[in-house]
């Protein structure tokens, strides 16, 4: 339900290990190198702990993405109580035909054989085995059995796995003491720093498409005191912060918002004012009686849209008002009239034609079309560096709030359109009353479905490519499909030009940079042609 009122093209904070989600801090980073590391090393143990929700299952989930074609893999949710269940899920896994009476012997020999057989044809193997702090000691030992099946030069089977810290504890025992010293890597993931969580939400945003930031800093605090920095946590919380954010029809999550979802999540007293989910549930019947959902994000209400929609042909100079004062404004434009004004006139310079009765959510509109909503909290400097026209809200305590289109920068001149006059603003005073938020559009890549992280392949990456050889004056590679280390070196040198935080990822924000510098033919702030056509009231 929130995700249609916060312009959102997903839900972000599901707790299915989704890997377009993994957040990868460093630690994240090194947890996936150990596993990575399990399918090339020939025999042993990979050792991979945590504590409930801190990813684990999230990062092996990014593993399975990344598995090579010669690896044949058996992931192992549930292994069973007995040797024999695990053995036969194994062969189930690996699909192995074996009789259904087959005893542990039997599946014993028939996996030796077909391990045998996958490793004449140049293929290995791989076992996973999730929850493995359930593992008996009896099957703790009959896995590390396993891994005497071996030819004269290389183990036939590798093993990862994945478990609370009891499971590390366990391996601790005596009975278990040639097992651990098989164990070649060692990893315990441990709950996120406070800048890691918020890194770590603000990325989940932009996977979901949207760049604003949706929770207070007051509330991120709170929210990291009471998860203390536990993803799954994290994601329950939040998801359930920003339904409720919606039903208050709220921008943000704020404290009492924070507190409330936090209440209902962790299972304390419930609030006297109740269960956001029974309200939630409410508000959806209205929203199909009443139509509440064509509100939308950005406060487009569609009985006063008809006079907005009268288009005139370009601005004569009369038109174009050039004033010190920038509180100057009609005083019949409304808050709403101006807001629909302004985002006409930004999809007319993406060549769009931009009707709120019957698109009233902005950024579904902006999807069709291969564009992006981007909601950017930023100085103004950071604005001319991502040299796209933006959309910001003009507060003043007298005269109330408008909201203009920025759609040029020449020089020491800006210009702006507010309630369908276009108007010149020397950049200093704009820059001096700049209210640091803003709505942007930007045009996808080619094919681009998510952000992109070191290993990723398609026709994203190819296009990437082209564009990072041109901004490093190099030839560019071709046919390059594969996000290697050289584009991550490249990527990364990018967003330390741009003032980025260099972690190799192309998503939303590297993106908004690039097209700034690299794609001609899309409205900039500099450079780009004059507006051929203005909106009136």
């Amino acid at each position: 339900m929130y995700g249609t009122y916060f312009g959102l093209s997903d839900l972000p904070f599901s707790i299915a290990p989704d890997p377009r989600y993994l957040y990868l801090s460093q630690q994240h980073r090194e947890a996936l190198a150990h596993l990575q590391y399990g399918l090339v090393c020939h025999g042993g143990f990979v050792l991979l702990t945590g504590e409930v929700g801190t990813g684990k299952t999230t990062v092996c989930r990014c593993l399975l993405e990344q598995i090579p074609e010669q690896t044949d893999l058996a992931f192992i949710i549930n292994p069973g109580r007995s040797v024999r269940e695990l053995l036969a899920a194994i062969a189930q896994e690996l699909k192995i035909k074996v009789a259904a009476s087959a005893n542990a012997s039997q599946l014993t020999d028939a996996i030796h054989h077909h391990l045998l057989d996958v490793h004449a044809y140049g293929r290995q193997t791989v076992l996973i085995i999730d929850e493995a702090q359930s593992l008996s000691i009896d099957l703790l030992e009959q896995i590390r059995l396993l891994t005497n099946l071996e030819t004269d030069t290389h183990k036939l089977l590798q093993i990862i796995l994945l478990g609370q810290p009891e499971l590390a504890d366990k391996l601790k025992q005596p009975e278990l003491r040639q097992l651990s010293q098989r164990i070649t890597a060692r990893y315990h993931l441990v709950p996120l720093s406070f800048a890691e969580m918020k890194a770590y939400i603000a990325h989940r945003l932009s996977v979901a498409g949207i760049e604003a930031a949706l929770f207070r800093a007051n509330s991120l605090r709170r929210l990291y005191r009471l998860t203390g920095g536990v993803p799954r946590l994290i994601n329950v919380i939040c998801d359930r912060a920003l339904l409720g954010a919606y039903v208050q029809r709220l921008p943000q999550v704020d404290l009492a918002t924070l507190n409330r979802a936090a209440v209902e999540v962790l299972g304390t007293t419930p609030n006297r004012r109740g269960s956001w989910l029974a309200t939630a549930i409410g508000l959806l019947a209205l929203a199909v009686i009443g139509g509440w959902l064509e509100q939308g994000i950005t406060g487009i209400q569609t009985p006063e849209l008809a006079p907005a929609n009268k288009r005139a042909s370009a601005p004569t100079p009369n038109d174009v008002v050039t004033r010190l004062d920038l509180w100057q404004w009609p005083a019949a434009l409304t808050t709403d009239l101006s807001q629909v004004m302004a985002y006409q006139h930004l999809f007319s310079l993406w060549g769009l034609d931009y009707d709120p009765r019957e698109n009233p959510v902005v950024c579904p509109f902006a999807r069709r079309h291969r564009l992006e909503c981007a909601f950017q909290d930023g100085d103004f400097a950071t604005v001319q560096r991502q040299n796209h026209p933006v959309i910001f809200r003009l507060d003043h305590p007298d005269k109330g709030a408008v909201y203009a289109t920025l759609t040029r920068i020449d020089g020491e001149r800006t210009e702006l359109l507010v309630g369908g006059q276009l108007r010149q603003i020397p950049l200093t005073e704009l820059a001096a009353n700049w209210p640091g938020r803003y709505v942007l559009l930007w045009q996808l890549p080619p094919h681009y479905r998510a952000p992109l992280s070191p290993g990723s392949r398609g026709e994203t990456v190819a296009w990437l490519e082209q564009q990072m050889a041109h901004w490093q004056g190099r030839a560019p590679r071709r046919q390059n499909r594969h996000f290697d280390e050289i584009l991550v070196d490249d990527v990364r040198a990018f967003q330390r030009s741009r003032g980025l935080t260099a972690d190799g990822i192309f998503g939303p924000q590297t993106s908004i940079y690039l097209s700034a510098i690299q794609l001609n033919s899309l409205p900039r702030l500099t450079g780009q042609q004059e507006i051929t056509s203005v909106i009136h009231p």
